[in-house]
């Protein structure tokens, strides 16, 4: 994609409530051949990443790909992009050390570093279909801490809050924070998308307080419910997608 231009949503942006990706009951999106987003993330066993630093980078990861001239239009990655969109917003974290992460990174596909962590993110896949340098990757074993207590969130920036009452590992959380990132760029405009691109995609993570989680799920801000098929409950609100442009009143 030209830095002079961020095209239109794709085939389904934001979606209404009752046709939503995360619904845990059946809707539409059920029909359509199902697809998943793979992310690996590279954790070696004496240099593992902070957890906080491993979560902003997998959601800037999917704003990466969500944003790639290749993910858009005639790019090599589109259709597959828009199959991915069209049913569940699957995604999968994996993680990667070693022989494992060299090979993963020779695949088709985009790493995006943070402050310490490294996360690569592919075009999707059928749900049946990873390429085998990606299967034989291990789900388990992405339990990520933060050394130190993390800084406080900017709120004068984009954040996206975490459900203080849930118990997510690290890959489980990585992935619902990918979520909340792509709602908040389902309901930007081309033009907010552009800002948000062209500065490199700023925001932070964190957990919201327990007694602000209520108001922020009731504000209208896009809100991610996991369907539940993995650790949490169907239904349950994971993260709150909190961009400046997107703030009411």
């Amino acid at each position: 994609m030209s830095s002079n231009d961020i095209p239109a949503s794709p085939s389904t942006p934001h979606s209404p409530a009752a046709d939503s990706p995360f619904r845990s009951e059946p809707t539409s999106r059920d029909e359509a051949p199902q697809y998943v987003l793979p992310l690996v993330v590279h954790i070696e066993k004496t240099a593992p990443p902070a957890r906080t630093d491993a979560l902003r980078t997998a959601a800037r990861a999917v704003l990466v790909m969500l944003s790639d001239e290749r993910s858009v239009g005639e790019g090599e990655w589109a259709r597959a992009m828009r199959d991915w969109q069209d049913a569940r917003i699957r995604k999968v974290v994996r993680r990667a050390r070693g022989s494992e992460w060299r090979k993963a990174s020779a695949l088709p596909g985009i790493t995006v570093t943070g402050e310490g962590a490294e996360v690569r993110v592919f075009p999707p896949v059928p749900l049946d279909g990873w390429p085998k340098e990606l299967a034989k990757l291990q789900v388990s074993g992405t339990d990520l801490d933060d050394p130190e207590p993390p800084a406080a969130p900017d709120r004068r920036g984009p954040v996206l809050w975490l459900n203080p009452e849930l118990d997510m590992s690290a890959g489980k959380a990585m992935a619902q924070a990918g979520h909340g990132a792509q709602l908040a760029w389902w309901e930007l405009s081309d033009t907010e998308r552009k800002a948000w691109r062209e500065a490199g995609f700023p925001f932070s993570v964190a957990t919201a307080d327990a007694g602000c989680w209520p108001e922020l799920t009731a504000s209208g801000l896009p809100v991610v419910q996991d369907a539940g098929f993995t650790e949490i409950a169907p239904g349950s609100c994971t993260v709150v997608a909190d961009h400046p442009a997107l703030r009411r009143g």
